[in-house]
């Protein structure tokens, strides 16, 4: 519920910007730059997708919250993009400045001072017991039945 004040006046900001641009540089420029930003966002956010992945596997393993925090930045800014409006264009575009990213992912990783663990890492105590078995590596599952149901 604290969010819904932000976002209405986000809403009308963006609306009050692009009757002010629209009236300055016409409707048919105003959408062309809504348009190109729209897929410029699909294509950030397109690029992006996989380096986030690897990147938040990297922050598990203890490699810190900074790579995952610029490609994060990265798909936020893909979102402002893809999202109708002049301030979100505004804000996506300047979040895709590498000297920005940096700045803002070193002040988020300062500001989260305990190490990013997830799991049992944390914990070295916690025994997990389970049963295994090996399979051979040149053995391909049959197509079309999955392993986890008997049918």
């Amino acid at each position: 519920m604290r969010l819904f004040g932000p976002i209405i006046v986000w809403i009308l900001a963006e609306i009050a910007l692009f009757i002010t641009i629209g009236g300055r540089i016409g409707l048919l420029a105003s959408l062309a730059i809504i348009l190109g930003t729209g897929i410029l966002g699909a294509a950030v956010l397109r690029r992006t997708g996989e380096k986030v992945a690897l990147d938040l596997r990297a922050a598990m393993n203890g490699g810190g919250v900074a790579p995952a925090g610029g490609a994060g930045l990265k798909m936020l800014a893909g979102l402002l993009l893809i999202a109708p409006g002049f301030l979100g264009d505004v804000i996506g575009l300047v979040l895709l400045i590498p000297h920005v990213q940096r700045a803002i992912s070193r002040n988020l990783e300062r500001r989260v001072k305990s190490r990013v663990d997830f799991g049992v890492r944390s914990r070295p105590d916690v025994v997990i017991d389970g049963e295994f078995i090996e399979l051979d590596p040149d053995h391909t599952p049959p197509r079309g039945k999955s392993g986890w149901t008997r049918e």
